[in-house]
């Protein structure tokens, strides 16, 4: 393992741990030479499903980019990095227990959509908008007034 601090290659694991989701190994690292510590993550490499897009084009699973997605319809509202990383694990694991080649980008951004909407209804609108593709303001809209009639039967009133 490379440091991070001075690049040598030379370290030696100080503390080993399995990671909250239980899907990486959490190593505590010195670095023989200049003696700093640093933290690596593990994960074991298992086989990832070629996503399918709207437009057919098919390209490899990509988990950074489903984070980075979350991470953009979350910002400035009261989600954890937690959430979403335990959330996008459990997506990543379903997938790979399905066990097949490919996988429709439909199918990912629909459980995201799925998740968003019992997290924050601001990070579902924000994430809905680039996922739906909304064609006009009226589509848009219509998302709007769909959740806000499912908030008025739940027993909560509508913002005017």
């Amino acid at each position: 393992m490379k440091c991070r601090f001075c690049g040598s290659t030379d370290s030696k694991v100080v503390d080993s741990r399995s990671s909250l989701s239980g899907l990486a190994i959490r190593r505590r690292r010195e670095c023989l030479n200049c003696h700093k510590r640093f933290t690596t993550y593990e994960r074991i490499e298992e086989f990832q499903p070629m996503i399918v897009k709207k437009d057919g084009r098919r390209e490899p699973f990509d988990r950074k980019k489903i984070v980075d997605g979350l991470v953009k319809a979350c910002e400035k509202r009261p989600v954890s990095m937690d959430q979403i990383e335990n959330f996008v694990s459990s997506l990543e694991k379903e997938i790979q227990d399905r066990g097949v080649r490919e996988v429709r980008s439909s199918f990912i951004g629909e459980r995201i959509m799925a998740e968003l909407r019992q997290w924050d209804d601001v990070a579902y609108v924000r994430f809905a908008s680039v996922h739906k593709q909304f064609k006009d303001l009226n589509e848009f809209l219509e998302q709007l007034q769909q959740l806000l009639g499912e908030k008025d039967m739940n027993g909560l009133r509508s913002r005017k």
